[in-house]
């Protein structure tokens, strides 16, 4: 027999071992996470950090540009042109990609035939010496000399590198070529749009009932022109109901006298000799002119309008989107509260809502949009001549319609690392009077 034995400890020096290598895992495995942990949460609070300052950067850059653009607008002077032998931008809205496409083919097409002066196809910026101002980046606290992108060279024969001009040059609805430049590290475009270019949705709740049918009629030809759905169109409807319960909207003002009473404080002494006050009030007539009824009715209707009461995903659901191009009802709608389409800006279907209130529409939306390719309308005079078999129609859209645009949007973009801000300015602008009605930051 073997004179071998099993050592009586042998057993529990393994498990020994086996629990101390357990441990070890273990407290790796705690180590690992809790650098992992650690490091995820530095990192989370440098993105967050890094997030704040970016913002901070694109929002003073942002607000910093609004209030330089807005106080250079009075300079700004928009000038139509002729656009006789070009695709015109009234029907972009419907064109599919294909179509589209077409239509940059012919032009490029014609641009290598007849030659880019023949056509008048200058893509340099059209800006007015405000927006030019704007290039240069030391008017900006903390702009960068080299801030401002030069426009890149055009091959007029190229369709990939042309646009369909708009009625100022730009493509529509800019009334001047964005302008792009930067204020330290954000990246800062401004861009100003013609408000009286667009669908005035404050039309569709007119206050005035011989009108309400023409109202109705004509917010349903720009939405089923935006191709939406009746659903989509009734809950629309609503929306704009709730909003006229609060407040009717008005074409037509007259001055308004009303009285008031203000109190007045006079001084009494009385037999003891302590001074005293009595308060009293005195009757006094205020004159509420037309233009500061409408500039109340255009702030009030502009906070409506971007409030949670319209349902502004429906307009801005796209209807044609692609790299280049992207088409919906909030594109071509005003939401503050314009009273007039400008005939020679607005596209076919806004014309047609224009003139669904004298009828014949769409047969005078295509001979202004013929007529304003050769020569913008002066004036309705001028329009009533043209057309003359229409002037009755004519005559009775003209308290709807407008020759010149005075409301103009002022958009403004920030962007600093992954940080952005923007915010939009609506102002009236008659010559050199500008007047602001509101200002929405994002």
């Amino acid at each position: 027999m073997s004179n071998f034995r099993k050592h009586p400890n042998s057993s529990s020096n393994g498990n020994r071992s086996g629990v101390v290598l357990l441990l070890t895992l273990i407290l790796l495995v705690a180590l690992s996470t809790l650098g992992y942990t650690l490091t995820s949460r530095v990192a989370a609070r440098r993105h967050r950090d890094r997030y704040l300052i970016d913002y901070c950067s694109a929002r003073y850059a942002c607000d910093s540009a609004l209030k330089y653009a807005l106080a250079t607008l009075e300079d700004l002077d928009p000038q139509l042109i002729s656009r006789p032998n070009e695709p015109d931008f009234s029907d972009l809205f419907i064109l599919n990609e294909t179509e589209y496409q077409e239509l940059l083919d012919q032009l490029a097409e014609e641009n290598a035939l007849y030659g880019q002066d023949n056509l008048g196809r200058a893509q340099s910026i059209s800006s007015s010496a405000a927006i030019d101002d704007i290039k240069d980046a030391n008017d900006i606290n903390d702009t960068d000399d080299s801030g401002f992108d030069e426009s890149p060279i055009i091959d007029f024969s190229d369709p990939n590198s042309l646009t369909i001009r708009g009625p100022y040059g730009p493509v529509w609805p800019f009334v001047t070529e964005p302008v792009q430049f930067e204020i330290g590290t954000a990246t800062v475009t401004i861009e100003i749009e013609d408000e009286n270019a667009k669908y005035p949705i404050g039309w569709a709740l007119l206050d005035d009932a011989e009108v309400q049918r023409e109202a109705e009629a004509g917010f349903e030809t720009f939405c089923e022109w935006m191709a939406m759905e009746q659903a989509e169109i009734s809950l629309l409807k609503e929306d704009l109901k709730d909003i006229a319960e609060i407040l009717p909207f008005k074409l037509e003002f007259k001055p308004i006298t009303k009285t008031v009473r203000e109190p007045v404080t006079t001084p009494r002494t009385s037999s003891s000799r302590t001074r005293r006050t009595t308060a009293r009030t005195r009757v006094k007539k205020q004159t509420i002119s037309v233009a500061d009824q409408v500039a109340r009715q255009n702030a009030a209707f502009s906070q409506l309008f971007h409030s949670s009461m319209l349902d502004r995903e429906i307009l801005a659901r796209p209807t044609i989107e692609t790299e280049s191009r992207k088409e919906s009802a909030l594109k071509y709608t005003s939401l503050w509260a314009s009273q007039k389409v400008n005939i020679n800006t607005a596209p076919r279907h806004v014309l047609e809502t224009a003139f669904i209130f004298g009828g014949d529409a769409d047969k005078i939306a295509q001979e202004i949009i013929q007529q304003r390719r050769i020569q913008p309308i002066d004036n309705i005079d001028d329009l009533k001549s043209a057309l003359f078999g229409y002037s009755d129609s004519i005559a009775d859209c003209e308290k709807y319609i407008t020759t010149t645009s005075n409301l103009f949007t002022v958009r403004v973009t920030a962007v600093s690392g992954v940080a952005k801000a923007s915010a939009v300015a609506a102002i009236t602008k008659n010559g050199k009077k500008v007047k602001r009605i509101a200002v929405i930051s994002g």
